[in-house]
């Protein structure tokens, strides 16, 4: 008897200290489930602060919440902002938009106003998820400002300024400004303009040829100096410019338009056509540049800034690009500097050869031609940065897949005029990589390779765009359950299910007897607005269910990712509870 009593009790216990956990765990575990999500104020609480230029931005993002970065937008309107930084975010990985950087708990972002008036305002729009896998419709806040009165100290100082935060803006640039040093190197290697260095070698040291060491690099130097002041102000001046139009960079007409001339550039770096000075313009530069004294520190240093106006057919292509890159930045500081060091890698090459002579030159051959065509891809990288901007990451994934695999097959061909055993090895990594940077496209253009033929689920649906469309539909229903799919491309759950859930055939299966709608909300407008408030939902992916009289299920809707199975058993959950209650 005492050892039942015994048993009794420790198994009291045990159920006592499970209960007791599992409540603390709930109490403790701040992250939203499926079905119990707050608003989308109460999630990202927004707030601001104007202290005279100085505006602050601050959400306060509850736990278990996050914010894109990069859909966090800031637009002015009759004001003008200084470039800015983003605070650095955390690494996020999702399914289908692969790394994202994400705020948690907190962000500040700190913006300083050049000018603004009384009336003006500032736009801001932002989106953010639930980690349950609930994400929220984009938001736009109006921020009224107080009036500024712009002054050329504050633009220059905010122009000038670099930033304070490792996490670029939107309008920073994508690439280190320590590539055009790379950038300079190899555009000396290309057939305008490597064979041209013992000459302009010569030149440099004028009729005497017998300077010491240091002295010849002194000269080699200063010549290098006069280019790079050429090009650094060339660069100041795009960059000045490019922050009066900054506004106008994110425009789809212009990146369009860039995008295309990027790509013309490119063509005349394949040989297509020539682009160069007029040559009257370059006969006149060089005369000047002829009439200098070689020797002379003066001398040298003036005909390295009129070399810098002489560009060739092989360097006005790259140059070109790069201006028109840096004047997205409105930088002075990235602008001058991006060029300087482009010309200082222009120099290097230069400097050798007038130190050492000739010797120090790899032998010419078509591997300048090369490095020129292998400019022309580079700068067809530009493009696909630009047009991801506007087509989002989906497309520019495709693009970089495309041009990957234009570089590669390039690549493949060029080295098939080898006849070295080694270059065999190379052949085949180069197929290899072919087929891996080509796997965006393949996706694409045959679908996701699977052993079972599924349907593509967007085709199960009906599309609707309103509230009105809505109620026809289930007015015409005629007796069956009606299924709506509130959908949108920033929600990476919606791709979940429509990936995982809705192409499975027993999910099709289920559904056969039923009414599918979809209603893409990704534009946000005010028909998709209205259409969430009329059914109260606070974000996606929700799927509502209607019985047989167009009545909605409101306790069987779903908010949060189901797999096949669930969804499945969910589905036979609402059609024995529609005959039920006929």
């Amino acid at each position: 008897m005492a050892r039942h009593i015994t048993k009794l009790i420790i198994l009291f216990w045990l159920t006592l200290f499970c209960t007791s956990f599992s409540a603390q765990a709930s109490l403790f575990d701040k992250t939203p489930s499926a079905g119990k999500f707050v608003s989308v104020d109460q999630a990202f609480a927004f707030d601001f602060s104007q202290n005279n230029q100085n505006l602050t931005l601050k959400w306060d993002i509850a736990p278990g919440y996050y914010l894109y970065q990069h859909q966090i937008k800031i637009e002015a309107q009759d004001a003008t902002i200084a470039p800015y930084t983003f605070p650095t975010a955390e690494k996020h990985n999702d399914a289908f938009y692969g790394d994202t950087l994400i705020y948690k708990h907190a962000l500040s972002i700190p913006l300083t106003l050049l000018q603004a008036q009384n009336d003006s305002v500032i736009t801001v729009s932002y989106q953010g998820c639930a980690e349950a896998g609930f994400c929220y419709p984009p938001e736009t806040r109006k921020v009224p400002l107080s009036e500024i009165t712009a002054t050329n100290n504050s633009v220059a100082t905010a122009a000038l300024s670099p930033p304070t935060n490792s996490t670029k803006s939107e309008g920073s640039l994508p690439f280190s400004p320590l590539w055009a040093l790379v950038i300079g190197i190899l555009a000396a290697a290309t057939p305008c303009v490597l064979p041209m260095y013992p000459l302009i070698s010569s030149i440099i040291l004028g009729n005497k040829q017998s300077y010491s060491l240091k002295r010849t690099f002194f000269l080699a130097f200063v010549y290098v100096q006069g280019m790079a002041l050429t090009y650094t102000a060339l660069g100041i001046v795009v960059a000045a410019a490019g922050m009066q139009f900054q506004a106008y960079f994110q425009h789809p007409v212009v990146l369009i338009g860039l995008s295309a001339l990027f790509i013309l550039l490119a063509l005349s770096m394949f040989g297509v056509y020539t682009i160069q000075l007029p040559s009257s313009l370059q006969t006149k530069i060089t005369g000047w540049s002829n009439s200098q004294k070689g020797g002379s520190p003066l001398g040298v240093f003036i005909m390295g800034a009129l070399a810098g106006l002489i560009s060739s057919p092989c360097t006005t292509a790259p140059l070109t690009a790069i201006l028109l890159y840096i004047a997205q930045s409105g930088n002075l500081l990235i602008g001058g500097g991006t060029l300087y060091l482009y010309a200082l890698g222009m120099g290097i090459p230069l400097i050798l050869v007038t130190l050492f002579g000739n010797k120090v030159l790899p032998r010419s051959g078509p591997w300048m031609q090369y490095v020129k065509e292998g400019f022309g891809f580079l700068i067809l990288a530009l493009p696909v940065v630009l047009l991801g901007r506007l087509y989002g990451e989906i497309w520019e994934l495709r693009m970089w897949s495309a041009l990957g695999l234009a570089f590669f097959s390039w690549a493949f061909i060029v080295s098939l005029r080898s006849q070295q055993g080694w270059i065999r090895v190379l052949q085949l990594l180069l197929l290899a990589a072919s087929l891996i940077v080509s796997r965006p496209l393949q996706d694409w253009a045959f679908g996701p390779t699977t052993q079972q033929v599924q349907a593509d689920s967007r085709n199960l649906f009906t599309p609707i765009a309103n509230s009105d469309e809505l109620h026809q539909v289930l007015a015409n229903a005629k007796g069956k359950i009606v299924m709506l799919d509130l959908y949108a491309d920033w929600c990476v759950t919606c791709k979940e299910f429509e990936k995982y859930t809705f192409s499975a055939a027993s999910v099709q299966n289920a559904l056969s007897d039923a009414v599918l709608l979809r209603a893409d909300v990704t534009a946000n407008n005010k028909q998709h607005i209205a259409l969430l408030k009329e059914f109260q939902v606070l974000g996606l992916p929700t799927i509502l269910f209607f019985d047989k009289t167009g009545r909605e299920l409101t306790e069987l809707r779903v908010s949060g990712f189901m797999d096949a199975a669930q969804f499945t058993e969910h589905i036979e959950k609402i059609k024995r509870y529609a005959n039920r209650i006929e």
